[in-house]
Formats: structure tokens, C-alpha cells, sequence
């Protein structure tokens, strides 16, 4: 499978995660992932923009972005083999540690903001208080996945994963000016993904 990502955008996230296993030890694989889909979040709803512009769909553990699920899950990681190291318990847990020093050159002021809100405001949740938030009602995810009909499974375990994809875009309802924004820059950034080599 050819990698979706750009060079600076594994960069962007690889840094990302790395920002987050400095300041969050114990950092699982799971926790780890609800922090990746709360950073995406928090920019669309604050800035109107997306952070690291990944796709996330609806699972059984809250919004989940495949690409990076895998990268952390596969034997060999390749996305994120620069940056971290992970070590893996008996019980098959993934705790992630930097594998090198943070690196600030791909992100604005802005985002550097939100990296450092993210970690302080829920630096001390669980991974599990992490899909509880991801999962209250009328959030994107319950929403989602009310509304095609997979909430029973998913919550009951029916059910793991989806390909239903999260609409970010759906927070900037009633915000007419940065839903444009939003929409403009996912657009963008999809015409410069067909260009990648």
C-alpha cells in the first residue's frame, strides 16, 4: 500500500506524538489516539482548521484514525518509526516513548498552543475516560454513529470498527465563515495529496 502522507506531514504527526510522549507518561496506544483525534478536534472547532487533516471513522472505542492505528499496531511501524519506540507488555498493551528530541518547525504559534492545551487539560485522563469523553452525547462520534445505525453495536461490542467517516465540519454549523475556511483548506489539501510522489 503506498503511504498517504507527505514527508511533512509524517513529520507533523510524528512531532505531535513525540510532544505528547514527552509530557504524558505513561502514554498508551490507545490514549495516544483519543489525544490525536482531540487535537483534530479542538483546531476544527477553534481555528476552523484542520491539524494533521487525517481521516478518522467511527469505532467501537471512539474516532479512530486507521492509518495511524495500524502504523502503532503493525509489527514494523513505518509511519511513525522515526519518532517513537514502543514497548509492548505480555498482555500485548502499547505504551509509546520519543525516540527523539521534539522538533517545533512544523507548527504555528496556534498550534503549538493547542499542543500544549491538549496535554495540560487532559494530561492525567485514562485512556478509558478518553473514550468516555469521545462517546458523550452529541459528540461527532455518538452523533455518527447514531445516526447510520452502528451506536447499539458498537457500544454493546457487536461491533469494532466502521469505514463511516467523522465530518468535522459539522461543528462549524452556524459558523458560516469557518466552515468555509475548513472546507477550503480540506480541499486544498486533498489536490495537493494527488501530487505527492
Amino acid at each position: 500500500m503506498a503511504n498517504p502522507f507527505s514527508l511533512s506531514e509524517i513529520d507533523k504527526i510524528g512531532n505531535a506524538v513525540v510532544y505528547l510522549a514527552e509530557r504524558i507518561k505513561p502514554l498508551s496506544k490507545t490514549k495516544l489516539l483519543k489525544l490525536i483525534y482531540l487535537i483534530e478536534e479542538y483546531s476544527v472547532r477553534t481555528y476552523g482548521l484542520p491539524f494533521f487533516n487525517l481521516d478518522f471513522t467511527v469505532w467501537k472505542l471512539g474516532p479512530v484514525s486507521r492509518d495511524i492505528f495500524v502504523d502503532l499496531s503493525s509489527d514494523e511501524p513505518v509511519l511513525l518509526s522515526k519518532y517513537i519506540r514502543r514497548n509492548i507488555d505480555v498482555d500485548a498493551n502499547i505504551d509509546i516513548f520519543p525516540k527523539v528530541e521534539f522538533s517545533d518547525d512544523e507548527f504555528s504559534d496556534n498550534e503549538m498552543k493547542l499542543l500544549e492545551h491538549i496535554t495540560t487539560t487532559f494530561k492525567d485522563y485514562s485512556a478509558s475516560e478518553l473514550v468516555q469523553l469521545t462517546h458523550r452525547k452529541h459528540s461527532l462520534w455518538y452523533l455518527t454513529a447514531s445516526e447510520h445505525g452502528v451506536l447499539e453495536y458498537l457500544e454493546e461490542g457487536k461491533m469494532n470498527s466502521t469505514e463511516i467517516p467523522i465530518d468535522f465540519s459539522r461543528l462549524l454549523d452556524g459558523m458560516p465563515v469557518k466552515k468555509a475556511i475548513y472546507e477550503d483548506q480540506r480541499e486544498y489539501l486533498g489536490k495537493s495529496q494527488s501530487l505527492k510522489i
